[in-house]
């Protein structure tokens, strides 16, 4: 897995995106040690993707929206797509010992809806919905229960690491349980969260997902939601990171790879099935967002690497 940046815009940071190999599971994990220093990476940010930072000891400090906050032993921060993580300072994570886990609704199953619509009625991703560009939601795991969070983080890292026969299984497995605890842990604020679930953006995933195999613009989009393009560009853009046109090219492209990887449908057809009718601009569009061909994709897909 590696991330694709985008250039900050206007009052927008950097934006990065997950970029997957063929085959490849949409989850990484990532490990902070003693000593450990950020290099020019890790500017002022955002995510399109959901992510998780589990802190073991009290060392640090983290910057996410307008808060600086102290790390101590057990903080977790939940990071939702969108949220803008602060330029990180020279020594802010001196000494900071702790794991990142970063993943797409795709890691979830065949049956998860694509892009933003997931988070929002996936029982395990509703936590990471806050309205985005708000800063991480920061949870306490209970001290007797730190190391289960540190064993499962890395054993999740090591299945991923590995890729023994049946990883991909163990991999979800692992991933699931964290979510579990996420959820369980977010519990007192689920309230809060749905009471502030950004009626707007949830009515454009929903036309979005209801909509995605057919011809579908940005001014179809804001026809359906009743309100001019330009404040919709501008609203979603604020709270997710991204546009319109490229949510719409996510949720299509997440469509894409499942049957790409689990049927024989032509290419042209896929493409047909995704809201492409023309193959040649389907193949264009895939290339460009994933760094290699519909077909290259299906075929590494179909083969076994490293078993599971």
């Amino acid at each position: 897995m590696r991330t694709v940046r985008t250039s900050p815009t206007g009052t927008r940071p950097a934006t990065y995106s997950m970029r997957l190999a063929p085959g490849e599971l949409p989850v990484a994990t990532w490990r902070l040690e003693h000593g450990w220093r950020p290099d020019g990476s890790f500017e002022e940010h955002a995510h399109d993707f959901p992510g998780l930072a589990y802190f073991q000891t009290t060392a640090g400090r983290l910057r996410t929206g307008r808060q600086v906050w102290p790390i101590e032993a057990g903080d977790l921060f939940v990071i939702a797509p969108g949220d803008m993580m602060g330029d990180i300072h020279a020594g802010d994570l001196a000494g900071v010992e702790g794991w990142g886990v970063f993943f797409t609704p795709d890691a979830l199953g065949q049956d998860v809806p694509g892009a933003h619509l997931a988070w929002r009625t996936h029982p395990l991703l509703f936590p990471f919905v806050r309205g985005g560009a708000i800063g991480a939601l920061r949870l306490r795991v209970p001290e007797p229960d730190r190391q289960g969070w540190v064993d499962r983080i890395r054993a999740l890292g090591e299945e991923l690491a590995r890729r023994r026969d049946g990883y991909r299984e163990a991999a979800l497995a692992h991933l699931t349980l964290l979510l579990v605890g996420v959820s369980r842990l977010a519990a007192d604020v689920v309230g809060d969260l749905r009471e502030n679930h950004e009626p707007l953006l949830a009515e454009v995933f929903e036309v979005i997902e209801r909509r995605y195999p057919q011809p579908l613009s940005l001014r179809d989009v804001a026809a359906a939601v009743n309100i001019s393009p330009g404040h919709l560009t501008s609203t979603v853009r604020r709270q997710t990171g991204r546009t319109v046109q490229q949510w719409i090219n996510e949720r299509r492209m997440v469509q894409a790879r499942r049957l790409l990887t689990t049927t024989d449908l032509p290419i042209g057809e896929v493409g047909r099935r995704v809201g492409f009718p023309d193959a040649g601009y389907f193949a264009r569009t895939f290339g460009k967002l994933h760094g290699t061909s519909p077909a290259r994709w299906r075929q590494a897909g179909a083969r076994p690497t490293g078993g599971g």
